[in-house]
């Protein structure tokens, strides 16, 4: 599955933004403050509104006045267009949260449309509004089946339920469910070092956790059942850390396990409590990137925190190598090297205008295009101050611009 086009209206810092083209592997740039966190929560949010409700999502955040734009009275809103397959057409999702009368979150509408060809109102698969509503039932593969499939009335137990968490669990709403596959396995990393060097309980773990809390259980799955991708985190490891010659998740006689990494100098090996901070970082990271089932999205803050600058063009290129196999991945860095590693149309950059942020496309910024083809690195223009300035005045343009929530999304150009 692949998200194509994102639109956010009155979530934080961002009062009205919209991304479309989605590539595979995309990364988000700014200064500090300019929203890249929030950015990544907007995916975080919309996914603790699935596994629970709106109500939870927003009380984890501080509730709904902590969440809406400052300044703003309108509803929160979100519109994703994703594919679930390259063969398949693009879904439209959107979901719209505001306050009852009695000031409590609640869904007031969530439509899903199955868009046909690039021309014409799209067909709706489901149309929801304060937990009631229709939902398109059968197999929608084709336009011919949306058009004349049968939508019968449906309802969730409460308005701040969304309608596809429910229903995108039986099979007569396959499309719907397609969304609710998406949205669950999306990723938003939350890693935390210290909690990678725990030692944990020797139970069964497949997937790493955002926070990197069963490192150890997931480094034994892939050494007990995919030995050979375990072996090339191996070599890796040897090739960017000095010293490292192999890693082990060990089973202590009490239950647990514990990643202990062996140095050529010595002749026993050392506890992951004792090794630094970006052995760890790098050894989770590859073991993240060797997921026998690669998630949906994959989100990661910073990458470049505690590792050498010259690992970065080689994990670029792995986040990259990741998306090609199916994972669409989203990175947000500050660092040069970094950018120096990708391309073009893989930039986006993150400003702040008017109170409010905006992203650009770097590939919508003629100055940056014509420097590029020039031959500069996108670091180089990052770390001159031409990248930001070009991605501000773009940002101040598209200020007067204003295209209503629903219509039609389109690039508003840099030049």
């Amino acid at each position: 599955m692949q998200i194509e086009s994102l639109r956010i209206r009155n979530f934080r810092v961002f009062n009205d933004v919209r991304i479309e083209n989605i590539p595979q592997m995309a990364v988000f740039m700014g200064q500090n403050g300019a929203g890249k966190t929030t950015f990544f929560d907007v995916f975080g949010f919309l996914h603790d509104c699935l596994n629970n409700n709106v109500r939870s999502a927003l009380a984890k955040r501080g509730g709904f006045s902590e969440v809406i734009s400052r300044g703003q009275e309108d509803d929160m809103q979100f519109e994703v267009k994703f594919r679930p397959s390259p063969e398949e057409p693009v879904i439209t999702y959107e979901l719209t949260i505001s306050l009852n009368e009695k000031h409590t979150p609640v869904v007031k509408k969530e439509v899903m449309r199955f868009r046909r060809g690039q021309h014409g109102a799209p067909w709706k698969i489901l149309d929801f509004a304060f937990g009631e509503g229709v939902a398109a039932e059968g197999d929608l593969r084709s336009y011919e089946d949306v058009q004349i499939a049968t939508r019968t009335p449906q309802r969730v137990s409460s308005p701040d339920i969304l309608a596809v968490k429910g229903l995108g669990q039986f099979e007569n709403f396959p499309a719907i469910a397609s969304l609710r596959r998406l949205i669950e396995d999306w990723y938003v990393s939350d890693f935390h070092i210290e909690s990678a060097r725990t030692r944990q309980e020797a139970n069964y773990s497949e997937t790493l956790s955002t926070t990197g809390d069963n490192l150890a259980q997931v480094a034994k799955f892939l050494y007990d059942n995919h030995r050979e991708r375990f072996d090339e985190i191996l070599n890796a490891m040897r090739e960017r850390v000095p010293g490292v010659t192999n890693v082990e998740a060990k089973v202590t006689e009490d239950g647990y396990v514990i990643l202990r990494f062996q140095d050529d100098h010595f002749k026993n090996p050392f506890s992951s409590k004792f090794v630094s901070d970006g052995t760890i970082k790098m050894f989770t990271y590859l073991v993240l990137l060797s997921d026998p089932n690669p998630h949906a999205l994959l989100c990661v803050e910073e990458p470049e925190n505690q590792l050498y600058p010259e690992l970065l063009p080689q994990l670029a290129e792995e986040f990259r190598h990741y998306s090609n196999i199916g994972g669409q991945v989203f990175i947000s860095t500050h660092s040069p090297d970094f950018l120096n590693a990708i391309h073009l149309d893989e930039l986006y950059c993150l400003v702040k205008s008017a109170g409010y942020t905006k992203i650009v496309r770097a590939s919508d910024l003629p100055l940056v295009v014509s420097l590029c083809q020039e031959g500069d690195l996108l670091g180089s223009l990052w770390s001159q101050g031409i990248l930001l300035a070009e991605a501000s005045k773009a940002g101040g343009r598209r200020d007067e611009a204003h295209i209503p929530f629903g219509g039609a999304l389109h690039e508003i150009p840099a030049g």
